[in-house]
């Protein structure tokens, strides 16, 4: 009978360590009360598209749901799901509102993305918002990227907290690429700017891109060598898009690959800039004070501080 009750008190001890450590794992950098800059809200300049009007299916077919301006993608263990824009562009403006799965989500990756890769793999252009799954020792997190001609060997990855919980509610993610600069924001907050002018420009993508938003099983990417790979008993793992905005200079494949005129997404003749005016053109005071803040609060982690993985550093360093 003490056998049993001391077997009854570790199941107990046991049961509760559990909820202790899943309660712990649970604890954010959302969590904490932030007080959010005001700035601009560029998404409310642009008008959003019926998804199946922009987008086609690149995979994952049966995991895809399209109903209007709203799309659901999962993933689970027979595939993830992938929108790509039906054209490519040269420059422009691109938002989305995400809403992203909830629960343990190690291994998952959202991303929302630019690239060339299948027009030119060996030389691709690329500009990544990825959003890398909750773990049990770390929330959802935001990873941004560049890479211009097939520069993979120099990662230039910047790492955020979320100030806000990104499964509860829908959120803006938006790239800004013209030829000044591009601008990462999230909910109309800039977390990071890369110039097209100095150091950065041998590192700036040049050829014309198209938009991808997907979820995938990012294990062996994303979990230190597939350390928290993705549990599959916690799916499915679906990701709702909502409010897509596209406003760029659209290219028809193959008919151009540099600088030069082009036709916005709406039909009319542009200049090389599509998205014109001083709020795409440089960044507001207002907007350099949000970034800042962005960065002091909530960046973890700058290519340009790991001396470790770099012994020299990138030029614009």
């Amino acid at each position: 009978m003490a056998s049993l009750k001391n077997y009854n008190m570790k199941i107990l001890l046991e049961t509760a360590f559990v909820f202790c450590l899943c309660s712990f794992s649970m604890v954010s950098s959302h969590s904490r009360k932030f007080t959010t800059p005001s700035v601009t809200r560029l998404t409310d300049q642009f008008s959003r598209i019926a998804i199946e009007n922009g987008f086609s299916k690149r995979f994952g077919d049966h995991n895809i749901i399209i109903n209007g301006s709203l799309a659901k993608l999962t993933l689970d263990k027979s595939s993830g799901a992938g929108l790509v824009t039906k054209n490519t562009y040269h420059y422009g403006f691109f938002s989305a509102r995400l809403k992203l799965p909830a629960g343990f989500a190690s291994g998952v990756v959202v991303a929302f993305y630019l690239s060339n890769a299948e027009s030119y793999p060996k030389n691709h252009d690329e500009i990544d918002i990825e959003l890398l799954g909750r773990s049990r020792r770390d929330d959802w997190s935001i990873q941004t990227n560049v890479y211009a001609n097939g520069s993979l060997k120099t990662g230039r990855e910047e790492k955020f907290y979320y100030w806000f919980d990104p499964t509860q509610a829908f959120h803006d993610y938006t790239l800004i690429w013209n030829s000044h600069h591009i601008v990462f924001l999230v909910d109309n907050i800039p977390v990071r700017q890369f110039p097209n002018r100095g150091a950065f420009m041998s590192a700036y993508p040049s050829k014309p891109m198209s938009l991808y938003v997907t979820v995938w099983d990012g294990s062996e990417w994303a979990t230190h060598g597939g350390k928290y790979p993705v549990n599959y008993k916690y799916g499915p793992f679906v990701v709702s898009i909502a409010d897509v905005k596209l406003s760029g200079c659209s290219v028809n494949n193959g008919s151009s690959t540099g600088p030069g005129p082009c036709t916005k997404s709406g039909g009319s003749v542009s200049s090389l800039d599509p998205v014109d005016g001083q709020d795409f053109a440089t960044l507001s005071k207002n907007q350099i004070a949000a970034m800042d803040w962005a960065r002091r609060k909530l960046m973890f982690y700058s290519y340009c501080n790991d001396k470790s993985r770099y012994k020299v550093m990138p030029a614009e360093c």
